[in-house]
């Protein structure tokens, strides 16, 4: 026994011994996080807002109020259902109940649509499928409101600081006297030519179809909210995620409506398969579902089968959305671009956890101009055919939290790849993740790409003369905090207790 007692004291040093912390942000005794700040200010951005309720609220079991059975006629009653409740009102918490489908198989020949706020859409979990039959491409669950993002007229003001760095909370600007707490902005970022030409994304080795990145086509929307003013320094409620330097950008500070967004909608626990009828065919349903103008949602205990494109397809004008627990397996489609995306994301402050995906090709992805921050986390991907990570033309902020994968993770110049898809983004940290090959590159300017505690082959990117990445504790166990994520959150949740 006594032998037993020291071996296991060993082992269990042998761990100790083996715990490391980053550089670039340090976890205390009590949950609290220390981070340190490169020569202009820059630290990691805090991604703990992100999701249904910021991450800091659970996701509610809304009451069914209406029921469907299978049958012939359930497709039409499914949508009778949501289109019932839709006219009716919303109650206190903003929702207006569930609509529960029993157990058994549902042929969709259309779709079925959810276009107002305070809907779930909930099935029994395995046992409850719908099949969207036919040769159309499109969702086969599509939630979508309507509208865009509109300025406030008479709200517009600058950003006064030569230099706001990435994780900061506080924008200075020109005049705060016309905001206050509560409201929700727009920290408006408009590139330079300045911009473009040092990031040498008007230099793009063409090909044919090759677009060179012009300044007027990057202007970048961050939505907030306030939390504070002080003075004429506006605190938001999410950080910076690409440094706003006055030599590559103006930026603005207004208001914004977006009438016709929707909220508080759920889709949980369906398996939805898409009728095919080669595993290369193209003419039949593409996403499981598909989401736009829409915030502070949920999807999760979804299981998708034989899609061209995703399970969850997130538009750009989507905001904290969580999407969990879900599947996607067996994609029917060419393999080449354009397909097997199988959890895209395009809009800002989304959510990813506990995923899983085999056979597709981009299987956590960002598309262009994706206005961070977003996170994967503790997702998984097997036989793919090509690479996690941002895609092209610009993402920021983005956070790759104990990813696992055979395959690729890579930010990395693409060049001429697609249209030109040139750098796909800034500020993308893969923390604690395992791949079989991993590229990290940072672009020459706008700040830094990260992989701290990656375990996998690093391999050189496809052009020559990259800046190279922050690597940091490449190949080893023990990383503190194991998640990232996970530890922002807990240290939100001690400072809103006051700890």
């Amino acid at each position: 026994m006594r032998l037993f007692i020291i071996f296991l004291a060993l082992v269990v040093a042998s761990f100790t011994w083996n715990e490391w912390q980053s550089k670039f942000v340090t976890i205390k005794a009590d949950g609290r996080l220390i981070y340190k700040p490169d020569s202009k200010g820059n630290i990691l951005p805090d991604f703990s807002r992100v999701g249904y309720g910021t991450g800091n609220v659970p996701i509610p079991d809304i009451p069914a109020v209406r029921t469907v059975e299978p049958g012939l006629q359930a497709e039409s009653q499914i949508q009778q259902a949501i289109d019932d409740l839709s006219a009716q009102p919303l109650n206190g918490s903003g929702f207006r109940g569930a609509v529960l489908i029993k157990k058994g198989k549902y042929i969709i020949k259309d779709q079925i649509r959810i276009h107002a706020s305070g809907i779930v859409l909930r099935g029994e979990g395995v046992g409850t499928t719908f099949i969207a039959a036919g040769t159309e491409r499109r969702p086969l669950i599509k939630v979508l409101g309507e509208g865009s993002v509109k300025e406030i007229k008479g709200t517009r003001t600058g950003v006064r600081a030569e230099y706001v760095p990435v994780g900061s909370f506080s924008i200075p600007v020109v005049s705060a006297s016309g905001f206050k707490k509560g409201d929700r902005i727009i920290l408006e970022w408009n590139s330079t030519p300045q911009w473009i030409d040092d990031l040498k994304m008007n230099r793009i080795v063409e090909r044919p179809g090759t677009l060179q990145w012009q300044a007027k086509d990057y202007s970048f929307q961050f939505q907030r909210e306030i939390i504070a003013v002080r003075g004429n320094n506006i605190i938001i409620d999410n950080p910076v995620v690409m440094e706003i330097d006055a030599k590559y950008c103006s930026a603005f500070v207004y208001r914004y409506d977006f009438k016709g967004r929707i909220q508080n909608v759920g889709v949980e626990n369906i398996d939805c398969e898409s009728a095919y009828t080669a595993d290369t065919s193209e003419n039949h349903s593409w996403d499981a579902i598909s989401v736009d103008k829409a915030e502070n949602s949920w999807i999760r205990n979804i299981n998708a089968r034989y899609f061209a494109f995703s399970c969850v397809n997130l538009g750009r004008l989507t905001k904290n959305i969580s999407v969990l627990n879900c599947t996607c397996t067996d994609h029917k489609s060419v393999i080449t671009g354009g397909r097997r995306y199988s959890f895209n994301n395009d809009g800002q402050q989304n959510l990813f956890v506990n995923c899983v995906s085999k056979d597709g090709r981009h299987d956590y992805v960002t598309g262009a101009k994706v206005c961070g921050p977003n996170v994967f986390y503790n997702c998984k991907a097997s036989s793919t055919y090509a690479d996690i990570g941002p895609h092209h033309r610009w993402t920021m902020g983005t956070l790759y939290d104990n990813i696992e994968t055979t395959g690729e993770m890579n930010v990395r110049d693409r060049g001429n790849w697609g249209s030109g898809h040139g750098w796909p983004g800034v500020n993308q940290i893969f923390w604690n993740c395992t791949a079989g090959t991993v590229v990290v590159e940072s672009p020459w300017v706008s700040g830094k790409n990260y992989a701290i505690g990656v375990k996998g082959k690093k391999v050189p990117g496809r052009l020559e003369g990259r800046p190279d990445g922050e690597w940091e504790g490449q190949g080893q166990n023990g990383l503190q905090p194991a998640s990232l994520y996970r530890a922002q959150l807990k240290a939100r949740q001690l400072a809103l207790k006051g700890n």
